[in-house]
């Protein structure tokens, strides 16, 4: 069974740094993509970043395109998320979620999958 957690989430001032952890379990051959995602209040769930286990590669959405960063760790079975110079605007609940790939090109812009496992989430705040 998949596990994912969250972690690392928090109150931030405009310009700081958080880092986001997610931490995996229990994945195959057929999740060899972590993805994380954001979710405001009445706003839509927003895809934001994945890295494919499988070949490094990464992708990111305009919105945090040059300020957040996604790494993993496959020895610890863990995905990070650091992300700088955050804005109010970032304050959101933070998903990690898990698939068989990140996502694909659609008309130039790049979709990220609809993922099969999630993880509960976590708060970022960046207050003012």
């Amino acid at each position: 069974e998949v596990h994912l957690v969250e972690s690392g989430g928090g109150l931030v001032q405009t310009g700081g740094s958080l880092r986001l952890s997610c931490a995996a379990s229990g994945l195959t051959s057929d999740e060899q993509a972590i993805l994380w995602f954001r979710q405001a209040p009445g706003l839509e769930r927003e895809g934001i970043s994945c890295i494919s286990t499988f070949d490094g590669s990464t992708h990111y959405a305009n919105s945090v395109k040059g300020r957040f960063t996604i790494s993993s760790d496959n020895a610890k079975n863990t995905v990070y998320l650091q992300m700088n110079n955050l804005k109010p605007e970032d304050t959101a609940v933070y998903y990690c979620a898990a698939d068989l790939i990140c996502g694909t090109y659609y008309g130039g812009d790049y979709v990220f999958v609809d993922p099969d496992y999630w993880g509960h989430g976590t708060q970022v705040t960046v207050s003012w």
